[in-house]
């Protein structure tokens, strides 16, 4: 069996982010052909067109990091109704300068847990705008809007719902199908 690279973006820059929780659990859950490595993007600075001639090296480890996997996973939360500007930022770096996306043809999923009953759909409705113009193949079913109650998801990573982590790991098997699909029809791009 094929193992995958996959690289994880977690949109929120808290430490103790439900988010982390919810990153936790989908490896715990994952099939084992899927390594995971998280893309951390804190350090990065705001990104404008002024450092394309010079890109800082923090941005160059993270643009390479994204090319080194496989595919992306993105866990993010929603922050006014769309997604956390640190991760924009991160995406941002990682698709400039024009004709240097590292996002082209990798494929991607995107999940959420909120407090809030809609989880995070507007949020992940924002984000597949955005990764639909970098050319990332997303996997559009299932969707996963996760609502976050105290107890779900331990520090550990252990899902404490039957249902819920029935539902995560069907979740993760989708997408490891998802990636073989895409990546037999679109090869990885060397260099």
């Amino acid at each position: 069996m094929t193992t995958y690279k996959v690289g994880y973006l977690i949109g929120s820059l808290a430490k103790g982010s439900i988010n982390r929780k919810l990153a936790k659990a989908l490896i715990r859950l994952a099939p084992e052909s899927l390594q995971f490595t998280e893309i951390p993007f804190g350090d990065l600075p705001l990104y404008s067109w002024d450092y394309d001639e010079d890109y800082p090296p923090v941005a160059q480890a993270f643009k390479a990091a994204i090319r080194a996997s496989d595919a992306i996973l993105f866990v993010t939360p929603e922050y006014n109704r769309s997604i956390p500007g640190a991760l924009k930022n991160a995406i941002d770096w990682a698709s400039r300068p024009y004709g240097t996306n590292a996002f082209a043809r990798k494929p991607s999923a995107v999940i959420g847990a909120s407090i809030g009953a809609i989880g995070t759909a507007v949020a992940q409705q924002s984000l597949r705008s955005v990764l639909s113009f970098c050319n990332a193949p997303q996997m559009n079913a299932p969707e996963a809007y996760i609502q976050f109650t105290p107890g779900l998801i331990t520090d550990d990573g252990e899902v404490t719902v039957a249902s819920t982590e029935a539902f995560l790991r069907d979740y993760m098997e989708a997408f490891h199908t998802f990636i073989a699909h895409v990546l037999a029809v679109l090869p990885r791009e060397e260099g």
